[in-house]
């Protein structure tokens, strides 16, 4: 109940916005699959893993990250992730391996060379990768 006050402590520039549950019974953490098997509490029962659920307007889960009980979690990459899964949304792109914001998406592999051209003004680049297949055409990022 008190993790919002220690997280502050801890860092103190911290706003923390979002929603924490106290779990005290474990009822979500079991439910969930959030136990780590490898680190037990001073009683021998099973720590909660560090969760990162993102859920979106529809109400499904869009990520998931389980973190061992022994690994903070890396808040860059879930704001990162959150851009990406906004963008695409949005856009018929996906967002390639280290993407971050104003980089270059991928036009996504279901839409042709012809429509691309038409839904991406700044036109795509073909990218020739190893296997021969067409699918890795970077776009600058469109606009949310």
């Amino acid at each position: 109940m008190g993790w919002i006050a220690d997280i502050v402590s801890y860092s103190p520039k911290a706003n923390i916005t979002y929603p924490i549950l106290a779990d005290p019974d474990r009822e979500l953490a079991i439910k969930f699959g959030m136990l780590d098997p490898a680190e037990r509490d001073s009683e021998g029962l099973p720590l909660t893993a560090r969760v990162v659920f993102i859920i979106g307007p529809d109400k499904r889960i869009k990520l998931s990250f389980l973190y061992p009980a022994t690994t903070g979690r890396n808040f860059t990459e879930v704001l990162r992730v959150i851009d990406s899964l906004q963008l695409t949304a949005k856009h018929n792109v996906a967002t390639p391996v280290h993407w971050k914001w104003g980089d270059k998406c991928m036009v996504s592999p279901s839409v042709s060379d012809e429509e691309a051209r038409q839904v991406f003004p700044e036109g795509f680049e073909s990218v020739q990768v190893p296997s021969g297949k067409g699918y890795m055409r970077l776009t600058p990022q469109p606009d949310l």
